[in-house]
């Protein structure tokens, strides 16, 4: 992914709700399948690590990106936004 997609992505993100958090329990199968599905459907999707998380936000974005197939747009904070193109119905042009 280039720098100029890389911020074209950032920039949709802004705008975009936090639609899971990542807590306590870190990164377990469910949350990977749910994740993998959130982005079958959305493409690019934010998520929020809590305190109680045992990951870095920065570990985590990696680990669900590596297992979802997916690549780390950004992590600020807290947050992290992940982008996977669609393979059913693509939407966001690169």
């Amino acid at each position: 992914m280039t720098s100029k997609q890389r911020a074209y992505l950032r920039s949709l993100a802004v705008n975009a709700d936090t639609i899971m958090q990542i807590g306590k329990d870190g990164i377990s199968e469910n949350l990977i399948k749910t994740v993998s599905d959130a982005l079958e459907a959305r493409e690019l999707i934010k998520l929020k690590t809590l305190e109680t998380c045992p990951y870095t936000p920065r570990e985590a974005a990696e680990e669900l990106a590596r297992a979802t197939g997916a690549e780390v747009v950004t992590v600020i904070g807290f947050k992290l936004v992940l982008y996977r193109r669609s393979e059913k119905n693509p939407r966001i042009e690169l």
